[in-house]
C-alpha cells in the first residue's frame, strides 16, 4: 500500500534523507527565501520608509520583471521547462547572442532568478495524482447522487478519492496481519461529508463523527435526511400545548423548532450527563482533558451496506481519544437486534448511552482537511491511545497552527489573550504547536540574529511566524490571467488603504520586530501599530494583554472592489460601523478619516498606480516560495511520526487532484 518512497520526492531527488537535508538547509540558509517567507508582509508595502521592492530585489530582476507581463513571469516561476535556459547559460559569457537566446520575444531571465526558481523548485513535494509510481488511474467519481447531496464539485473530488483511499490503507493493514480496523474516526467532522461516504455503500465502514459544535452535528442529522438516509422523524404533539411552550421558552430558557423544543445552553445526553464544548481556557480548575466527557448524540446504523455513523460530541484538544474511545459502541452486537418496526435505509437509535460498547476496538483515525493543530492532535492519538492503530490525516489552514518554539503570533481573535489573567497563557510556547519532530527542533540555525527571517528566536529550532504560515496555504500553480489579476487588484487596494491610514494618523509606520513593544509583530504578521490605546492598554495599539491590536478589516462585499474609492468607502463603513468585530475603537478611526474626499482617494490611487505591478511581482514570489514552507510543515509531521518508536510505518502521499484542491496530501502513520 505504501508508496517506494516515504516522501513525494522532487524530480532533482531520488532519496528521502538527502531531501529532507536539501530542505532544511535551504530553508534555514537562503536569505531571500526567508525573507519573502515571513520577512515581508504586503501591508508594509507602501508604508516602508525605505522601499520594499528595491531593497530586496537587484536591479537586474527589477527591469527584467519591468519588461514583462504578470502572466509571462507566472508562467516562469511555476510552469515554464527551464533547462531551455541551461544551453543559454554553457554557451558562456564570450558567446555572440543569437536570437534564440530570447525568451517569448524578449530578454531571457537573469541568471540569478532562474537559480532561485530551480532551488524553490527543487524542494516542492511532487504533487501529481495519482502518484506517477502507484499504478492508479483517474476514475470517476463513485459516491451516489443521494449521498453527496450538499457537495459541491471540489467536495466531491475531495471526498470521492479519499474514501477510496482510505478503504484501501484498510484493506492494506488486514492482509499484512496486523489488527483489522473495526471503526474509522473522523476528527472535526463538521457536516459528515466524509463519513457518509465511507458508511454506506460500496464501503459500508462504521464511522465515529467527533465534532465540538452541537450545530454542525444536528446539521449532519440533516444532512442524512436530505440524502435518504434516514427517514424524517414523525413527530405527535398537541398544537395548544406546543405554541403555550413556544410563548413561555424564553422564561424557561429553552430553544423551540418545528420539531421540539429542547434546553439551552448545554444539551444533556440520555443519561443526564451535559456534553463538554467548553474550550481549555474556560476550564479555570484546569483539569486534565482526559476528564472531560464525550457524549454520543445519536448512532445511525445503515441496514443497506451494514455501515453506520455515531455522531460524538467533543472538544479535541489534545490526542487523548480515551473520552471518545470509551463512548464507541459494539455495531455488530447491535445490528443482530431489531431496531424498528418499519423498513427503512438507516435505523436511527435515540438512546445510544444504553448501547453496548465495544471492548477492544481498532481505531484509525481519519481526517479531511483538519485545520490548524488538529492534524497534530491526530497523529499523537496514534501514541496515547492503544485502540488507535493507524492514522491518515489531510492537512490545511497552516495560518492556524500554534508555535511551540516561540511567542505565538495567532491569526484567530480567540486565540489572543483577552484579560491580564491570561498573559502568561499567551506568551507561552504551545507544545501542541509547530514542530513536532526533535529534528526540526534541535535543527541549527545559520542565521540566528536576523530580525526579518523564519527562525528569528535563536540559534536552534526551525520557526515560522504567521506571514511565513499564511502564505503556505496559497496555490499559485492553479492561478491564471484573470483571477490573479483580480486578488492582485485586492491587494493593491488594501496595501493603499494602509498607506491612507499611516498618512492619517490611524497607524504608525512600520517597524522592526525588535522595536514592536513586547517584541513580536501584529497577529496579521506585519508591523505597524494602530495609534490607539485601548482601555487598560500598554500604549499605542497595545492590548491589557501586551499584544497588538489588529486592525482588521476582513472580505467586503463584492461591489466594493469594483474600483479603489469604492473599496475606501467599504472599508471604513465596516470599520466605523458599532459593534464592529475590528478591536479598534470605531470612534477613532472615524475622526482620524474625516474629510477624506474621494478626490483624494483618487490621487492616492493615481500617484501609486505604476507600483501596482511591484506589489503583484513582489506576491507572486512570496506565494512561489512559500511551497518550500508547506514542504517544510509536511515532512515535520512525518519525520514526528519516523521518530516514534511504535510507529512501524510511515509515508505521505497525494491523495487528490492539486488543481481541485491544493492541500492534497495525506500524512499516514501504522502502528507496530
Amino acid at each position: 500500500m505504501g508508496p517506494d518512497q516515504a516522501l513525494p520526492l522532487p524530480a532533482e531527488f531520488t532519496d528521502v534523507d538527502a531531501y529532507v537535508d536539501s530542505l532544511l538547509n535551504f530553508a534555514t540558509s537562503s536569505w531571500l527565501l526567508q525573507t519573502l517567507c515571513g520577512g515581508v508582509h504586503i501591508l508594509d508595502f507602501f508604508t516602508r520608509t525605505e522601499d520594499l521592492y528595491s531593497s530586496l530585489l537587484s536591479k537586474e530582476w527589477r527591469d527584467w520583471f519591468q519588461s514583462r507581463s504578470m502572466v509571462d513571469i507566472l508562467d516562469l516561476f511555476m510552469r515554464e521547462d527551464l533547462t531551455q535556459f541551461d544551453e543559454q547559460s554553457s554557451a558562456g559569457p564570450d558567446c555572440i547572442p543569437s536570437t534564440s537566446s530570447a525568451w517569448r520575444d524578449g530578454a531571457p531571465p537573469p541568471q540569478g532568478l532562474l537559480q532561485y526558481i530551480k532551488d524553490v523548485r527543487a524542494h516542492l513535494l511532487d504533487r501529481r495524482f495519482p502518484p506517477p509510481s502507484s499504478g492508479l488511474t483517474v476514475q470517476k467519481s463513485s459516491i451516489a447522487r443521494h449521498v453527496a447531496v450538499g457537495m459541491k464539485v471540489k467536495k466531491v473530488h475531495e471526498v470521492d478519492n479519499f474514501s477510496r483511499y482510505v478503504d484501501r490503507l484498510i484493506s492494506y493493514i488486514a492482509s499484512s496481519g496486523d489488527r483489522e480496523i473495526s471503526h474509522l474516526v473522523d476528527f472535526g467532522s463538521g457536516q459528515n461529508y466524509l463519513g457518509r461516504a465511507l458508511a454506506a455503500e460500496p464501503y459500508s465502514k462504521h464511522i465515529v463523527a467527533v465534532e465540538s459544535k452541537q450545530h454542525n452535528i444536528e446539521g449532519a442529522k440533516h444532512m442524512d435526511v436530505l440524502a435518504k438516509l434516514v427517514d424524517k422523524p414523525l413527530i405527535m404533539r398537541n398544537k395548544k400545548e406546543y405554541r403555550a411552550g413556544l410563548l413561555s421558552s424564553n422564561d424557561e430558557g429553552q430553544k423551540c423548532d418545528s420539531d421540539d423544543c429542547t434546553s439551552s445552553p448545554s444539551t444533556p445526553s440520555s443519561n443526564g450527563s451535559r456534553s463538554t464544548t467548553t474550550a481549555a481556557e474556560d476550564n479555570d480548575e484546569g483539569k486534565d482533558v482526559a476528564e472531560q466527557k464525550a457524549a454520543t448524540t445519536t448512532l445511525q446504523v445503515y441496514t443497506e451496506g451494514q455501515g453506520s455513523v455515531q455522531y460524538v460530541e467533543h472538544r479535541i484538544s489534545d490526542g487523548n481519544l480515551r473520552p471518545v474511545v470509551e463512548q464507541v459502541i459494539d455495531t455488530s452486537r447491535v445490528q443482530g437486534a431489531p431496531v424498528s418496526s418499519q423498513p427503512s435505509v438507516v435505523a436511527q437509535l435515540s438512546d445510544p448511552q444504553n448501547l453496548p460498547k465495544s471492548t477492544e476496538p481498532s481505531l484509525m483515525v481519519i481526517s479531511l482537511h483538519s485545520c490548524g493543530n488538529l492534524v497534530h492532535h491526530g497523529l499523537r492519538s496514534l501514541l496515547l491511545n492503544p485502540s488507535v492503530t493507524a492514522v491518515a490525516m489531510v492537512g490545511c489552514c497552516y495560518n492556524l497552527l500554534t508555535e511551540r518554539l516561540g511567542p505565538p503570533t495567532y491569526k484567530l481573535p480567540t486565540l489572543r489573550a483577552s484579560h491580564p489573567r491570561l498573559v502568561s497563557t499567551s506568551t507561552a510556547f504551545d507544545p501542541h504547536g509547530f514542530p513536532m519532530s526533535e529534528r526540526l527542533v534541535n535543527y541549527p540555525l545559520h542565521t540566528p540574529d536576523s530580525a526579518h527571517d523564519l527562525n528569528s528566536n535563536g540559534g536552534r529550532g526551525i520557526r515560522l511566524n504567521i506571514t511565513s504560515r499564511m502564505m503556505a496555504v496559497q496555490a499559485p500553480q492553479n492561478w491564471g490571467k484573470e483571477d490573479s489579476d483580480l486578488f492582485f487588484t485586492r491587494h493593491f487596494y488594501r496595501a493603499l488603504l494602509q498607506r491612507i491610514f499611516l498618512d492619517r494618523g490611524v497607524v504608525s509606520a512600520p517597524v522592526d520586530d525588535g522595536d514592536v513593544v513586547g517584541g513580536t509583530a501584529s497577529a496579521a504578521g506585519h508591523t505597524s501599530k494602530v495609534n490607539w490605546t485601548p482601555p487598560n492598554g500598554f500604549g499605542p495599539g497595545i492590548g491589557p494583554d501586551g499584544g497588538t491590536m489588529p486592525l482588521t478589516i476582513g472580505t467586503l462585499r463584492r461591489f466594493c472592489y469594483e474600483n479603489f474609492v469604492s473599496y475606501v468607502r467599504g472599508a471604513l463603513t465596516k470599520l466605523t460601523t458599532p459593534n464592529s468585530f475590528c478591536a479598534v475603537d470605531p470612534a477613532f478611526i472615524s475622526e482620524k478619516m474625516d474629510g477624506l474626499t474621494d478626490e483624494n482617494i483618487l490621487d492616492y490611487e493615481k500617484r501609486y498606480s505604476e507600483r501596482k505591478k511591484e506589489l503583484s511581482v513582489m506576491w507572486s514570489l512570496m506565494a512561489f516560495s512559500a511551497g518550500v514552507v508547506e514542504a517544510v510543515i509536511v515532512v515535520d509531521r512525518w519525520l514526528w511520526l519516523k521518530e516514534q518508536k511504535e510507529v512501524q510505518h510511515a509515508w505521505v502521499e497525494p491523495v487528490f487532484d492539486y488543481k481541485m484542491s491544493p492541500r492534497n496530501l495525506v500524512v499516514v502513520g501504522i502502528k507496530k
